[in-house]
């Protein structure tokens, strides 16, 4: 099923943001090492929300949850995505794709595109590098210019795209250098290099060709069932058109249609816990974040009246006497958030408004 949408602009009040570690600029490479998402502290009352992507493919580490947790902060936030990450011939290598920086630029979000400089090797795999480590002197270049960008983060982000030449070419240098000293072969640089020319003759390209395989990785998500996914609805596409004219590809793990009702569901699962974990919970409340501020949701150019739900499930029967303390305390600002921003939670197929009360 293909879904299609339109977002005018982001209203949205978030309330399981945990509380973030302050840092001095000074302290930035040990606060990479520490926290996915942090305040930085420039002095004279400047300070900025910042999170961070282990890898630009979205569902690694969970950079959503990062990203969320900067939501609730009242300036500048501001996220660092590498253009691409090598983990070594044995590992997986990933590329930036404009879906992302596009949706940071939809969430307000100011984004720093950068390169890894060093790594370690892996002690559990002979062909794979581990704890790559951000170029901390570009990083900090990039985060000065932030601080007096006028702009807002959808201009910035457009003439981060017009770096990614430049960036990409020193990503490929830096891992040349990590392999020589690592003594570690890395994937090849040749194809590296043909796709990155591919999405660096010009912006538009890079646009183009990223939404390709946006694309690509849309359809072939709405045709698989995630094992760890309990749900029963049908699987859909969804194409959101912004303002701008600029689209996102994404899927509805389940949808349900009611006469003119359309109920759009983001599953979480866990096996082992009573409740998915609070990083998958967050993942989730990214895609409230788009389902709830959707316009002109149409299927076959038929209308629908959406509803979001953020639907948790459990391999382990629900009883609500096994939740502890700190369980129902995230649950209730997890209702909180739901019935501020008119989105449903579910828990095993029940609502959390009664589970709860």
């Amino acid at each position: 099923m293909d879904l299609s949408a339109k977002i005018t602009g982001i209203k949205y009040s978030p309330k399981l943001c945990r509380e973030l570690r302050s840092y001095n600029i000074s302290e930035l490479g040990s606060a990479l090492s520490k926290d996915g998402s942090f305040i930085l502290n420039f002095g004279k009352k400047n300070n900025i929300a910042l999170s961070w992507w282990v890898s630009p493919k979205r569902t690694r580490s969970y950079p959503y949850a990062r990203v969320y947790d900067t939501l609730s902060f009242g300036g500048k936030k501001v996220t660092i995505i590498p253009i691409m990450k090598d983990e070594g011939i044995e590992g997986d290598r990933d590329f930036l794709q404009w879906d992302t920086i596009s949706l940071m630029s939809l969430l307000g979000i100011y984004v720093i595109i950068g390169y890894y400089k060093e790594a370690e090797r892996s002690q559990r795999f002979k062909n794979k590098i581990t704890n790559q480590k951000f170029d901390i002197d570009y990083i900090k270049q990039e985060l000065n210019s932030i601080l007096s960008y006028q702009s807002d983060a959808l201009h910035w982000n457009l003439e981060q795209i017009e770096k990614v030449e430049e960036v990409a070419k020193i990503a490929l240098y830096n891992y040349e250098e990590i392999s020589k000293d690592l003594e570690i072969k890395m994937h090849s640089r040749e194809l590296a290099e043909k796709r990155i020319n591919k999405v660096i003759k010009n912006k538009d390209t890079f646009i183009r060709f990223s939404r390709e395989l946006a694309k690509k990785a849309q359809i072939r998500e709405s045709i698989t069932n995630q094992p760890k996914e309990k749900l029963s609805g049908s699987k859909a596409t969804l194409t959101i058109k912004n303002y701008l004219g600029g689209y996102y590809f994404f899927t509805c793990d389940e949808i349900i249609i009611e006469k003119e009702k359309i109920y759009l569901i983001e599953g979480k699962h866990s096996k082992q816990s009573l409740i998915p974990s609070l990083e998958d919970i967050k993942d989730g409340l990214l895609k409230m974040i788009l389902f709830t501020n959707l316009k002109e949701v149409k299927m076959q150019e038929k209308k629908y009246n959406p509803f979001a739900v953020l639907k948790l499930t459990s391999e382990i029967d629900f009883q609500k006497d096994k939740l502890t303390p700190l369980h129902i305390k995230k649950l209730k600002l997890l209702q909180e958030e739901s019935k501020e921003n008119n989105f449903v939670v579910m828990l095993n197929n029940k609502n959390l408004m009664e589970l709860i009360v």
